[in-house]
């Protein structure tokens, strides 16, 4: 075969019509060959290619005669000596990590393995090519049909985290081949489903390549949620439609054609912060024998171990250029070439630590904050990792979104009914000034959600007392075990149907709460359709019906899914519901929000001191809050009052006065269906224990949305 010396840029595979250039980062190789397969199912390379070529770090050839469909990995020799850091093996066959896509996905064998044994030795010998991953060449062609970004502001999004494959596997709707896939969500009953609930994005688990654990793999278990990458570049072949390896990457950009033509945002889960290798015992896939010193980081006093602020057996080196230029490649191949609209960053104090601490000025964040096309999609980062000093919600840099922990927690534990909430709960509301008034950030800054993909599903978080993750294999001692009872009756009890039981109630409770707060909503998928894991709050592992989504035809589940719908278009329909400051109550010249107890008077000092309070009314002023359309014109709202009662009892609670104006109820967490009722101010309401309840305030009932007759 014919080989041209081709160019070191741009890295990986790249088809330019006439024949391919390969081009493969590697600081300290000492040799680089190209082996080229026939099939997936060879196993052995039918031709190596040297690399003679190369320029400084980077290692490059041109090959005239290949094409598309091309199957390909790498031997890379170099000195195999962990004890400075060093893995290289020709033994082991290394995927491409620019690889486009995936034309083999690896198969577990103890030859991927990188030492004889399990224990720190000498060097596999076993040859790895009929198991090892391998990339393909691919051509990016495809008709985007003037795809165009929705771009929706940060202040009227509502994200909806889901995964691929769970929120479509039951949907009877969808035709049995494209369940659980990129087209499955691309269909018009999911994307029905998504704007019938009012969410403006969807935020993926990951659909980067990645590999089940072993460990998992001799247990009958895979990684269903996918947090295991081994590829940053490659969309993941579980949820093609078609078998072709190309065929991952045409689906993926379908979905992202449909999403936005339906208006709808795509957010990637990215995993940066690790890689499917391991720990120093794993297999060697990709980044371990093409530079393994480069690529992670290692422990300085022994660089045959790894740093470990995961959890997972290794860290991405971020210190390093290549490596950074290896994850701003892939954001940017993301953004530009795959159309999403922002990134949800894994673990990000991981990325963001230095020599050690967290630093908000690391060249993680400043490469990203420079660069011209990533820092201007939406960027959320995971704001902790397991290391010391990881936890650093509130501290990333203007330009940042954040999944704000300490809403999740703040607002468990008010309606658990702990005392001396109300403080803290109110900042909440208000958008967490605290945590990220400070360096010009904006309530949108602060990703608002209760539950996620990572814990209890909401109708679990109401229903078990612990834990049942059994069916992991780990005798229960997997997953979280922090503010978990948040049930107040029998664990795992059935309900009558069409019944408001507490524990219903407090699903209301937390949807309510979080979509009238100031920040940016998230709703965890399945939520809204009541979807339980039966207790199991660590699910990553389940890729089975206890894992997906349901899709429910009667019953309470399509009560709350109605509830859910409503919540949202309450928010989308009130400015004083999107606002983009943070509420700061009473102040010379306005006053956007008032806190009332169930006198109806303003709280004072000493009431925000009773640890025994548990109940709050949060009158939002629609004239002191404005949005401007798009001739910037102001657009003012509706004043909305909100009644909180996290105490077990029923409370009388005073409406304030409004001279001339009537008191309409719009959403009340324990009535099963949405009719509402008028009612005059001064009056008492009625505030059961444990519920919320929504006022709108209108001039007088014929202003209402609806004959709503007066509450008895």
């Amino acid at each position: 075969m014919r080989a041209w010396p081709g160019s070191p840029f741009p890295l990986g595979a790249t088809w330019d019509g006439s024949g391919v250039n390969f081009a493969l980062f590697s600081e300290h190789a000492t040799k680089v060959e190209l082996c080229l397969f026939d099939s997936a199912e060879a196993t052995s390379e039918s031709l190596c290619v040297p690399l003679v070529d190369h320029t400084d770090t980077i290692w490059h050839v041109y090959l005239p005669d290949v094409r598309p469909g091309q199957l390909y990995g790498y031997r890379v020799y170099g000195p195999w000596s962990p004890l400075e850091g060093h893995r290289f093996n020709p033994a082991k066959v290394l995927l491409d990590p620019y690889t486009r896509a995936i034309g083999r996905p690896p198969r577990w064998h103890k030859s991927l393995l990188g030492y004889e044994d399990t224990s720190d030795g000498p060097a596999s010998t076993l040859d790895s090519a009929p198991y090892a991953a391998l990339g393909v060449v691919t051509d990016h062609a495809f008709e985007w049909l003037g795809d165009r970004p929705p771009r929706t502001p940060w202040h009227k999004t509502v994200i909806y985290e889901t995964h691929v494959k769970g929120m479509t596997a039951l949907n009877e709707r969808i035709a049995p081949s494209l369940r659980g896939t990129y087209l499955g969500l691309a269909s018009e009953p999911a994307i029905a489903h998504l704007k019938n609930l009012g969410v403006t994005a969807v935020e993926l688990m990951p659909i980067h390549e990645h590999v089940d654990e072993w460990r998992l793999v001799k247990a009958g278990l895979v990684n269903y949620w996918g947090y295991n990458t081994l590829a940053f570049f490659a969309p993941d072949h579980r949820f093609a439609a078609g078998q072709s390896p190309a065929q991952a990457m045409r689906d993926f950009k379908t979905m992202v054609r449909a999403l936005h033509q339906a208006g709808l945002e795509v957010i990637l889960d990215v995993v940066y912060n690790h890689t499917a290798e391991s720990d120093h015992l794993g297999p060697s896939l990709s980044f371990r024998g093409i530079d393994n010193r480069t690529y992670y980081r290692l422990e300085p006093g022994d660089p045959s171990r790894y740093k470990d602020y995961t959890g997972t057996g290794n860290t991405l080196n971020m210190q390093s250029p290549a490596v950074l230029r290896l994850l701003m490649d892939s954001l940017r191949y993301w953004a530009q070439e795959m159309h999403v609209d922002g990134f949800r960053f894994d673990l990000a104090s991981a990325l963001a630590r230095e020599l050690h601490a967290v630093n908000r000025l690391s060249a993680f964040l400043n490469v990203i904050g420079q660069d011209p096309i990533v820092s201007r999609v939406k960027l959320i980062a995971e704001p902790w990792d397991v290391g010391e000093g990881g936890y650093q919600v509130g501290n990333f840099p203007p330009g940042w979104t954040e999944w704000n922990g300490r809403y999740r927690d703040a607002i468990r534990r008010f309606w658990r009914g702990d005392e001396g909430m109300l403080p803290e709960l109110a900042t909440r509301l208000s958008g967490s000034s605290d945590l990220y008034g400070l360096y010009g950030r904006l309530p949108h800054a602060s990703v608002n959600f209760v539950t996620s993909h990572d814990g209890f599903t909401l109708a679990d978080l109401v229903s078990y007392v612990d834990k049942h993750n059994e069916a992991n294999g780990e005798g229960n001692r997997d997953g979280d075990s922090h503010n978990l009872s948040m049930n107040f009756g029998v664990e795992g009890a059935t309900v009558d149907p069409g019944v408001v039981t507490l524990r219903h109630r407090q699903e209301r409770n937390f949807l309510t709460t979080l979509l009238v707060s100031v920040g940016v909503p998230m709703l965890s998928g399945g939520d809204e359709v009541g979807r339980t894991q039966d207790g199991n709050n660590n699910g990553y592992c389940q890729d089975s019906p206890l894992s997906w989504t349901p899709w429910p035809t009667e019953g309470p589940q399509l009560e709350l899914l109605a509830f859910v719908q409503r919540l949202t278009a309450l928010r989308a329909s009130q400015p004083v519901l999107r606002r983009k400051t943070f509420l700061s109550g009473r102040r010379p010249g306005a006053t956007d929000v008032l806190w009332l107890g169930p006198d109806g008077n303003e709280l004072a000092g000493d009431d925000w001191r009773d640890p025994e309070r548990r109940t709050m009314g949060m009158l939002l002023d629609g004239n002191a809050i404005l949005e401007r359309d798009e001739r910037g014109e102001p657009i003012s709202g509706d004043t909305l009052l909100t009644l909180f009662n996290a105490s077990a009892a029923a409370v009388s609670f005073v409406l304030p006065v409004r001279t001339g104006s009537v008191w309409e109820c719009l959403v009340d967490t324990t009535a099963s269906t949405g009719q509402p009722w008028m009612v005059k101010p001064s009056a008492e309401w009625r505030l059961e224990g444990r519920s919320v309840v929504i006022f709108r305030l209108v001039a007088d009932a014929r202003d209402s949305t609806a004959t709503a007759p007066t509450r008895p």
